[in-house]
């Protein structure tokens, strides 16, 4: 079981990687003995200290807030001169506005910006990893990041829901189209975790005690416990599986 967690000799290429869930899947990509190429916005700091943790001989990161020209296409382009190849794509980043928006109360400006970072800018990298992965003929692993939004909604946030629903039929039909050259995709998602992403929401006491009551394990996943199951999906271990969306939600999924 051990070796079929080894993922020496492969390249990964997470996006979001500086915090969270990204961040805890960098980690555990590098422990498997994968290299690793990661983007992050804002965050440099944290994003320089996950290279030093992780070590320069196998990490490497590069600002990119995915929603400018072309910044998949680079992103994917800098993992190759970097590394030399892509066989693994960790599809991580995105937004979740936190204030809660009634649906005629929403600006377009709000929806767009959503559809443009969780969506648009998702298509646009899965785009430009698949295009290598074909011309290299290695195959490839591609997981994306859903929610369980998307499976059972999020009133005041139909953005949020609509995007990550999104998320999950891209990957039913990119799961059947690239299966014959060697690419499994699949997809993650996860409830409430402990980010920078819900902090705001867990600051509230009532809030929190509420979120905690509804999900049957009692409480709120840590970034470890996504990442975890995300690199299942990247090792041997997960071979016949292409097309699945992995609940990681302490069972919110099936009382909501």
């Amino acid at each position: 079981m051990a070796l079929a967690l080894e993922l020496g000799g492969r390249v990964a290429l997470v996006s979001g990687g500086s915090r969270g869930i990204g961040a805890a899947t960098v980690r555990l990509l590098a422990e498997a003995g994968a290299s690793v190429m990661f983007n992050y916005q804002k965050s440099a700091a944290a994003a320089e200290r996950l290279v030093l943790t992780c070590g320069r001989d196998r990490t490497s990161c590069v600002q990119s807030d995915l929603i400018g020209e072309g910044a998949e296409e680079m992103l994917v382009e800098q993992t190759v001169t970097r590394f030399g190849h892509i066989d693994i794509l960790v599809v991580n980043h995105g937004v979740w506005p936190s204030q809660d928006r009634p649906v005629e109360e929403m600006r377009d400006e709000q929806w767009r910006s959503t559809m443009a970072i969780n969506l648009d800018s998702a298509f646009l990298l899965v785009k430009a990893a698949v295009r290598e992965m074909k011309r290299t003929r290695r195959g490839g692993d591609i997981v994306m990041v859903s929610s369980t939004a998307a499976q059972r909604g999020e009133a005041f946030h139909c953005d949020y829901a609509a995007t990550k629903g999104a998320i999950i039929s891209m990957v039913k039909g990119l799961s059947t189209e690239l299966a014959p050259d060697g690419i499994r995709v699949n997809c993650v998602a996860p409830g409430w975790v402990a980010t920078d992403m819900s902090a705001s929401t867990m600051a509230d006491p009532f809030k929190r005690q509420r979120i905690c009551q509804s999900i049957p394990l009692g409480r709120i996943a840590t970034p470890e416990e996504v990442a975890g199951p995300i690199v299942f999906l990247c090792t041997p271990l997960a071979g016949f599986i292409t097309g699945e969306v992995l609940n990681v939600n302490g069972g919110a999924v099936l009382v909501g």
